[in-house]
């Protein structure tokens, strides 16, 4: 059966993680994705290495792992669009597409007549998503912006850390790109919503997204604490500021992590604990009260839980009812039972090195199910097929086109 969006074309000509990671949720969906990049060069994460993909005789390609992490589904077309030849092909594309992402610095696509006021004259039905750090507008609308950067800007490290008061303290970036995902998790969103609006109106729209919009609407509940009370949330570490128990916990091997949500819980885990008092405790009987004297109640716990293995802690407080686990690697993520039971590793087929291993899309639609169809294409592997079938140039027109370096 034909995925969800296989009635959708996407043109993307963004770079690095945000948009990428948004036409490849579009890929996997069944859109037809056709990756613009420059001649030559191609992505910057091409070269983002090591590690780099190794081809069938074990060696070393200049296929970088973070671009395959980014950009499957996809085809691969290099067009250089400073010169004017290639802007008429962005623009012969444009008129068979549904679709375009792209995330140049503010007005960056107008110096070549490829930003949204000019395409929509050819394609009225277009959906232009652009993707910035501060967005369209605003005094920060020019500046450069890059996931590091925005992490710090919009508050998520100064939330991120252990606290000030414990050794290693100081803010600190979480361990992945997070804004950059999420803001392409946002701007599938606002597409698809896009799309929708279309069905009706028979009229594209442009989506603005910015990195920095996306970062302080995600500080969520840390959000809304500091707009009820305030204050600005401190760094916690691994702690939770309305949950406790909520964090990390020593253990004879190791650490685990108790994730307890109610009260229920927590008696739970104290008859488990060998210390159902601590329940019955005023300081502790509530999240609210626990909360307020969580200083008394963590160095308690974490004086039990050393006496026991991590493996001990998850089995009888699993069989108890206790949501907690382990603090995994990756080798150990990829080994978990429940991760390969949802198919969360998957193999591909890859030109240079036969096969590409891949994370597993986590959506699942019962009738219109994701499909892997296509592994992340080397650089420019589609250039000549989608002149040819897509936009009818000759073989004569091709190689001018190449002589030329358009594309």
């Amino acid at each position: 059966m034909s995925g969800a969006l296989s009635h959708i074309r996407v043109l993307d000509l963004s770079r690095v993680l945000a948009g990428p990671w948004c036409g490849q949720i579009l890929g996997d969906l069944g859109a037809d994705v056709i990756k613009v990049e420059r001649p030559l060069l191609g992505d910057d994460t091409r070269h983002w290495g090591p590690p780099f993909l190794k081809d069938q005789e074990g060696r070393e390609t200049d296929e970088a792992a973070y671009y395959l992490a980014t950009n499957r589904n996809k085809q691969s077309i290099t067009i250089d669009f400073t010169q004017a030849e290639g802007q008429q092909l962005i623009r012969e594309l444009v008129a068979k597409s549904d679709v375009l992402i792209e995330n140049f610095k503010v007005g960056g696509l107008a110096a070549y007549g490829l930003d949204y006021a000019t395409l929509k004259t050819i394609n009225p039905r277009l959906i232009y998503c652009s993707i910035t750090g501060f967005g369209q507008d605003g005094p920060y609308a020019r500046r450069a912006g890059y996931d590091f950067m925005i992490q710090a800007l919009g508050g998520l490290m100064s939330v991120t850390g252990r606290g000030d008061n414990e050794e290693g303290a100081g803010p600190v970036k979480v361990g992945v790109a997070l804004t950059d995902i999420l803001t392409g998790l946002y701007a599938t969103v606002g597409i698809l919503a896009a799309l929708n609006q279309r069905e009706q109106s028979g009229i594209g729209q442009h989506v603005d997204m910015a990195l920095l919009d996306v970062q302080v609407a995600c500080l969520a509940n840390q959000a809304m604490n500091y707009l009820t009370t305030g204050v600005s949330p401190r760094r916690l570490g691994n702690a939770h500021p309305n949950i406790v128990p909520y964090q990390d916990f020593p253990t004879a091997d190791g650490d685990f992590i108790l994730t307890v949500g109610n009260d229920s819980q927590f008696r739970k885990f104290c008859e488990v604990a060998g210390h159902s008092e601590w329940a019955d405790d005023p300081r502790f009987a509530t999240n609210s009260a626990r909360v307020a004297h969580r200083t008394l109640l963590i160095p308690l716990i974490k004086q039990v839980t050393v006496f026991r293995s991590t493996a001990e802690w998850v089995a009888t407080l699993e069989q108890a009812g206790v949501p907690c686990g382990p603090i995994n690697d990756l080798a150990q993520v990829f080994a978990d039972p429940q991760v390969q039971a949802r198919g969360l590793k998957v193999e591909m087929p890859h030109p240079v090195a036969g096969l590409v291993a891949q994370v597993a899309s986590p959506i699942r639609l019962s009738d219109t199910p994701v499909e892997y169809r296509q592994a992340p294409p080397t650089l420019g592997q589609h250039t000549e097929q989608i002149l040819q079938q897509l936009l009818n140039k000759t073989a004569r027109h091709i190689a001018d086109l190449r002589q030329g370096g358009v594309v």
